[in-house]
């Protein structure tokens, strides 16, 4: 892939998308989602051993150290403009986490501040954003209950904590995507953390990684009722339209992630609502697969993701910025991968213009 051999090995994730396996450090995602936190799951992304086993590193006390901004921070959010997207916000907020002090190669402890201060950072954007008073971190609460407790108060029913740190778990890495990419190509330069979060934040801009929830919703929102789902899906595809949600360039058969969402949005999703995304998932599949039937178009991590999303409580605008603190913690495994082994990131390119050719312009008459 690059011109010096080895990148895109990893230890972190492995994927098999024909088969529909997913597994972190070899542990299958359904295993790490059923029996493992979010603390729990960074430990074993960041540290490469089993929670409880030994050398397994104290991840969960350190984050709850670490959820408080530094003055430079809080001078950061107050400065950037109320209505600013909270994933700007927070890709900009995340580049001031670079200093003098903190340069090549990133740390431990810097990866640690990035995945416990990134909550805070995006409640805090989008407390300002609301007019609301700020809640400070709560050190007794879990790392995603803490992040729902900022947004929504004390009062968070434990339904939708449990469904959230889920999702965490399930979004906390997914290989060498397009936003790990980034990542590790900016660090392949020796330069800082900060920096390659900030690359890494710039890839969810674009709603092909990361930002297709919202777009669910509003597909929702537009078949309304169960009896128009047939309708709506067969004209959205008459007219060349896209259902978002269905479709993954890694999955030939349906991604894990998927599978174990449809499940937990159920828990925390309004039944109307579940039941309105269950049809249209039913009626989607079936008219997918008769019209392109040579292209896998199955349910993906963002379908029931977003249903999920919803019931939690989160507001729209915050669930592109939510997919991104889940997925700090691989990011912080695969920067400390990176620069363990570090090469320049150097893709080959393919020329694929005209053949040298002698000049057939004007004499210059540069000099004259």
């Amino acid at each position: 892939m690059t011109e010096r051999s080895g990148f895109g090995d990893t230890s972190i994730t492995g994927i098999d998308g024909a088969h529909g396996i997913l597994t972190y450090r070899g542990y299958r995602i359904e295993d790490v989602a059923e029996h493992l936190g979010y603390e729990a799951t960074a430990s074993l992304l960041l540290g490469g051993t089993p929670p409880g086993k030994p050398g397994a590193p104290g991840v969960g006390s350190e984050l709850r150290a670490r959820r408080g901004l530094p003055e430079n921070l809080e001078r950061v959010i107050q400065a950037l403009p109320p209505d600013m997207p909270p994933i700007d916000g927070f890709r900009t907020a995340v580049s001031a986490m670079g200093d003098v002090a903190r340069v090549y190669p990133p740390t431990v402890n810097e990866a640690l501040d990035l995945i416990a201060r990134s909550p805070t950072l995006v409640a805090r954007l989008h407390q300002r954003a609301v007019g609301s008073a700020p809640r400070d971190p709560d050190p007794h609460l879990g790392h995603v209950a803490n992040y729902l407790w900022m947004l929504q108060g004390p009062r968070v029913a434990p339904e939708r904590i449990r469904a959230l740190e889920r999702y965490f778990v399930l979004l906390a890495d997914h290989g060498i995507s397009a936003s790990t990419f980034a990542l590790r190509i900016v660090l392949s330069t020796r330069s800082d953390l900060a920096s390659a979060a900030s690359a890494a934040l710039g890839t969810l801009k674009g709603p092909l990684h990361g930002g297709a929830p919202p777009e669910v919703l509003e597909m929702l929102d537009a078949v309304g009722s169960i009896d128009r789902v047939e309708d709506w899906v067969d004209r959205t595809l008459d007219q060349r339209g896209r259902l978002f949600g269905f479709g993954h360039p890694t999955y030939r058969v349906e991604d894990p992630r998927a599978t174990l969402l449809r499940r937990y949005a159920k828990e925390v999703a309004a039944p109307a609502r579940y039941a309105l995304a269950r049809r249209f998932e039913e009626i989607a599949l079936d008219r997918l697969a008769r019209r392109r039937p040579d292209q896998p178009l199955l349910t993906n991590v963002d379908f029931y993701g977003a249903v999920l999303l919803e019931g939690a409580g989160l507001p729209r605008e915050l669930f592109t910025a939510t997919f991104a603190l889940a997925r700090t913690a691989g990011w912080s495994a695969h920067a400390l991968e990176q620069v363990a082994q570090n090469r320049v990131v150097r893709p080959p390119e393919r020329y694929v213009g005209p053949p040298t050719r002698p000049w057939d312009g004007p004499a210059g008459n540069l000099g004259a």
